[in-house]
This record gives structure tokens, sequence and C-alpha cells, in this order.
């Protein structure tokens, strides 16, 4: 069974640092492409960044681009996403996801709250 566990998230003030984690099981994790989304209330899920297998591709949508890095573990089975210079925009539900054999599984999140 696909489990992607996240944590990391919390209460900051615009301008602050976040480092999120997810940590997956049921599947080996170094053969797969892992993403971060985020999810508010008002919008669907927006992709965030994702990052290649042995970690040495990774891209990001615009909004985050020079403020956020993605990265991983593969030892530890685990992909992390630094968020620096956060605004208030960035505030959301964060989740890891990936596909396995042409399903998505999505993690339940972690929140983001950015404000002062």
């Amino acid at each position: 069974e696909v489990q992607l566990v996240e944590s990391g998230g919390g209460l900051v003030q615009p301008g602050g640092s976040l480092r999120l984690s997810c940590t997956a099981s049921g599947f080996t994790f170094r053969s797969y492409v892992m993403k971060w989304v985020r999810q508010t209330p008002e919008k669907g899920p927006e992709w965030v960044s994702s990052i290649g297998r042995d970690g040495t591709s990774t891209t990001y949508t615009d909004s985050v681009k020079g403020r956020f890095a993605i990265s991983r573990d593969n030892a530890k089975n685990t992909v992390y996403l630094q968020m620096n210079s956060l605004q208030p925009e960035d505030t959301a539900v964060y989740s890891c996801e990936v596909v396995v054999y042409g399903d998505t599984y999505r993690g339940q999140g972690t929140q983001v709250t950015v404000s002062s």
C-alpha cells in the first residue's frame, strides 16, 4: 500500500522559512518522480515542484522559483521542500504526490499558513 506522510507545516510570518518533509512507503521510492502540490479552499490543486528519480532534475512553478527548493533522500524514502521568503499567497495545504503504475497517490498534507 502506497503511503505518503507529510510534516513540517505551521504558522510563519511573511519572509519566513519552513522545511516540509514527505516520507513514503509501499513502493520503490528511488524509481519514481516525486511532486509537491498545494491546495486552498478557493483553488484546486496547484503543482508546485517536481524532482527526478536521482534528484538531479528539478522543476518549479513560476511563483516559487528562486524561493523554494525541492530535494530528496532516497536512503530515507523522503522528499523535502525548503520554502524561503514565504508570502501570504503561499498559504495552503501542501501535499506530496506520486504516480505509481498509472495511479496517483497524494498524502493528507500539511498546513502552511503565512500571516503576520
